[in-house]
C-alpha cells in the first residue's frame, strides 16, 4: 500500500501535486517547440504538420475537459490524475514508436486525452475537492512549481534529443510519468470530508447566472489565445517593433521570471484581495505593454515582456481561482472544464491567427491582442462579486 497524504498535510500535497503538474506539462505542451522539427524530419512532413496534431491535441483536451472535471467533483481527483500519467506516458510511447504520420496523429490525440484529464484543470478541481473555497493557496502554490515547466522542461527535452534522438526523448518523458508523477499523484488525498458529506445549503447556493458564466469562458479564451499567440511569436512580433535579435530573444526569456514573480504576488500581496480584482489588474497588463510597444517602438521590448509575462502569471491562477470565489466549490470541477474548453480550442488557433496577422500587418498586428486583451477586462468589469 502507498502511503497517503491527508487534506491537512497541504504543504507536502502542493509540492506532490505541483510536480506532477511539472512533469504533465514539460511533457506534453511544451515538447513540441524542441521535439516537432526532428520529428516530422524523421517522418518526411513538414513541421507545421506536427504543430497540427498538436493543435488538435488541444481539442481533444477540450472535449474531454468537462466529463473529466464531473468524475473529480464524485469522487475526488486522485484517480483521475493517475489514469492522466498512464495515458501520457501511453501517448509518448506511440510518438516515439511511430512509423507514419498517421501513428503519430494518433499519439498526440492521446496526449490530448491526457492534457485534458491532467493538467491544471484537473488538479484545480482536485484541490477544490480536497479544500473548497480555502483552495485559493493551494491552487497558486502548484501555479507557482508548475510555472518552471518549461524551464525545465526545454533543456531537459533537448539533452535527451542531443544525447539519444527524438523518440528516445518521447520515451524518456513516458518513464519520468511512471516513475515519478504516478506515485506523486498516487499519494494525495483519495477523498475528503467535504466530497462525502452532503453540502449545506449555503454551500448548493443557487445556479450561477448564465451570463456570468458566457463572460468568465469568454475572458478565459481571450487571455489564453492572447498568451498562446505571444508564445509562438513573440521574438517576431519584437523585432518588428524595431528590436534586434538578440534584444527579442533576450525579452523573451523574461516572460518566465516575470510570471513566476507575479505568481509570488498572488500567493503573498494579493492573497487578501478577491481574486476579481487581482484578474482585472492581470488583464489590463497586456492592452498597457502593447501601447507602450507601440509608444516606443524596440527600446521598449523588455517592459513589453515583464508586463505581459506578469499579467499572464496572475490570469493562470485565475482559470482556478476565480470561478471557485464566484460560484463556491459544489460542481467546481465539471464547470471548470466547460468555463475552459472554449479556451483550449482558441490556444489551438491563435498561432496561425496571430501569425497571419503579423505577416500581413507587421507591428500593427498587437492591435489585435491589445483590442482582445481590452475586451476581456470589459468583460470582468461586468462581473461582481457574489
Amino acid at each position: 500500500m502507498i502511503p497517503r497524504l491527508s487534506a491537512g498535510q497541504r504543504g507536502p500535497v502542493i509540492a506532490a501535486l505541483g510536480t506532477a503538474q511539472t512533469v504533465g506539462w514539460a511533457s506534453s505542451y511544451y515538447i513540441p517547440a524542441v521535439l516537432a522539427v526532428p520529428m516530422a524530419q524523421d517522418l518526411g512532413l513538414s513541421p507545421v504538420w506536427v504543430f497540427a496534431a498538436f493543435s488538435m491535441a488541444m481539442v481533444v483536451s477540450a472535449m474531454v475537459g468537462p466529463a473529466a472535471g464531473a468524475r473529480i467533483d464524485r469522487l475526488g481527483g486522485r484517480g483521475v490524475l493517475m489514469l492522466s500519467n498512464l495515458v501520457f506516458a501511453t501517448g509518448l510511447g506511440l510518438l516515439a514508436a511511430a512509423p507514419s504520420p498517421v501513428i503519430l496523429f494518433a499519439g498526440w490525440a492521446i496526449i490530448g486525452l491526457g492534457m485534458g484529464i491532467g493538467l491544471y484543470e484537473a488538479g484545480f478541481a482536485t484541490l477544490a475537492g480536497i479544500y473548497g473555497r480555502a483552495a485559493r493557496g493551494p491552487i497558486t502554490g502548484i501555479t507557482l512549481i508548475a510555472g518552471f515547466a518549461s524551464t525545465i522542461g526545454w533543456p531537459l527535452s533537448g539533452l535527451m534529443l542531443a544525447t539519444w534522438g527524438w523518440r528516445e526523448a518521447c520515451l524518456g518523458w513516458a518513464l519520468i510519468h511512471l516513475a515519478l508523477a504516478l506515485p506523486l499523484n498516487a499519494v494525495l488525498p483519495r477523498a475528503t470530508e467535504k466530497l462525502t458529506r452532503a453540502p449545506t445549503p449555503i454551500e448548493e447556493g443557487p445556479p450561477p447566472p448564465r451570463l456570468a458564466l458566457v463572460l468568465l469562458a469568454f475572458v478565459f479564451a481571450a487571455t489564453w489565445f492572447n498568451a498562446t499567440a505571444m508564445a509562438a511569436h513573440l521574438p517576431g512580433l519584437l523585432q518588428a517593433a524595431g528590436a534586434t535579435t538578440t534584444v527579442a530573444i533576450a525579452a523573451g526569456a523574461l516572460i518566465g521570471p516575470a510570471q513566476v514573480a507575479a505568481r509570488f504576488l498572488e500567493f503573498g500581496l494579493f492573497r487578501r484581495v478577491h481574486p476579481l480584482a487581482s484578474t482585472r489588474l492581470a488583464a489590463s497588463a497586456h492592452p498597457l505593454a502593447a501601447v507602450a510597444l507601440v509608444v516606443f517602438g524596440g527600446p521598449a521590448a523588455y517592459a513589453f515582456a515583464i508586463l505581459h509575462g506578469a499579467g499572464n502569471g496572475i490570469l493562470t491562477i485565475a482559470k482556478g481561482t476565480l470561478p471557485l470565489a464566484l460560484f463556491g466549490a459544489e460542481g467546481y470541477g465539471q464547470r471548470l472544464g466547460w468555463l475552459n474548453a472554449p479556451a483550449r480550442i482558441l490556444q489551438a488557433a491563435a498561432p496561425l491567427i496571430f501569425g497571419a496577422a503579423l505577416t500581413a500587418w507587421g507591428l500593427s498586428a498587437i492591435w489585435l491582442t491589445a483590442g482582445i486583451g481590452l475586451a476581456a477586462l470589459a468583460a470582468l468589469l461586468v462581473l461582481r462579486r457574489t
